[in-house]
Order: structure tokens, then sequence, then C-alpha cells
């Protein structure tokens, strides 16, 4: 028995906050949608947008996303230019962890972690 995967439900009061962020910028494709919920993938990942008020009002999530190709991902992402780099973490950063990152930050404050071992 293992586990496979985790697929995140993130909350927001107006949905086209996430589809911004996922979609327009990295790129996900929606699969499914309706009223309230999107699915949505990229490769191997995927997440559910939520649209409920109550739910995004509170904390905000950090998601963690790993890539084979930051350098790639990074030129993809700010070629867009869509003003949503985090102000702490604009470029991609090794870490004392041994970790490439860079970060991504939504008008809501949901933070999207990209990193490479």
């Amino acid at each position: 028995m293992e586990l496979i995967k985790v697929i995140p439900n993130i909350f927001y009061s107006d949905i086209r906050v996430g589809l911004n962020l996922f979609v327009d910028c990295l790129g996900f494709k929606i699969i499914y949608n309706d009223e309230t919920l999107y699915i949505i993938e990229r490769d191997s990942v995927t997440l559910h947008l939520k649209e409920d008020d109550e739910f995004a009002k509170k904390d905000r999530p950090e998601i963690r996303i790993e890539t084979d190709d930051i350098e790639a991902l990074y030129q993809e992402i700010k070629n867009k230019d869509m003003g949503l780099f985090h102000p702490n973490l604009s470029k991609i950063k090794l870490q004392p962890w041994g970790l490439k990152e860079f970060a991504l930050l939504d008008e809501t404050t949901t933070c999207i972690i990209l990193f490479q071992r």
C-alpha cells in the first residue's frame, strides 16, 4: 500500500483570482468546472479551486510545487509579466537547505513556492 497524491483545496471569495494565478500565470489546464469548483492540472499536479467566501476569509495557504527545470519555469512566468512574484522571493534563490526556489503571491496572499532539488 502506498499513498499516491495530495490534492489540496484552495478557497477563494472570487474564483477569478485563483484562475489568474494558476491557469493564466502557471499554465494549469481546467479539466472540470461548475459554479463553485474548478479542478485544474498541469503535468502530474492536480488542484481544486473552490469559491467559498467563508473558507476564503481564513488563513491563506502556502503550497510548494516541485519542478525539474526551475529556470525554464521562472522564465515562462516572467515572460507573462503578471506581477505575481512574491516580494521576498521574486528571483530564483539557492536556499541553505539545498533547494532552488522562487515564489508567487496572489492578491489574497495565497503563496506558491516553486522549487527544484
